[in-house]
């Protein structure tokens, strides 16, 4: 049997600022939602109409810091990851799944309207080292292999 793919790449937006958790053993996790969106004319009518796909996001350690200090509501983003479902106990007791992507790479392609920063800020890597203030910020994670599930 050939090997698997698990990879998701999505351009989208961020639906609301990231919820960031700073774990008792360190770690850091960031979630928040993403809206891509896709165009199409209505085959009756003739008019152009769009649908949006809600996506959510997670991202782990220096990937989560990122997401803290940089991310807002509004932002352009492209992430690349993969899925993984997951599940839980609602308060009814009831079993509850969500599928969620597990980032492992982040790149800013705009910030949201009302950001006071400039277009000079530099552009820091994982590690926080700064490089080109014109670049686009590319972030990635690369400790994912030990993450907590």
């Amino acid at each position: 049997m050939a090997g698997t793919v698990n990879k998701v790449i999505l351009i989208g937006n961020l639906g609301k600022d990231p919820e960031v958790r700073h774990l008792e053993n360190g770690a850091t996790v960031a979630n928040f939602p993403i809206a891509t969106s896709e165009s199409y004319t209505d085959k009756t009518s003739g008019e152009r109409r769009e649908t949006t796909d809600w996506h959510d996001i997670v991202v782990w350690r220096g990937l989560a810091e990122v997401a803290e200090k940089y991310l807002k509501k509004g932002t352009k983003i492209y992430v690349e990851g993969r899925l993984k479902k997951r599940s839980w106990q609602d308060k009814e007791g009831a079993t509850r799944y969500t599928t969620e992507v597990l980032a492992d790479q982040l790149t800013i392609l705009s910030r949201p309207e009302n950001s006071e920063k400039t277009n000079n800020e530099p552009n820091y890597s994982n590690q926080g080292t700064p490089s080109s203030p014109d670049a686009l910020k590319d972030f990635k994670d690369d400790e994912n292999d030990d993450l907590p599930f």
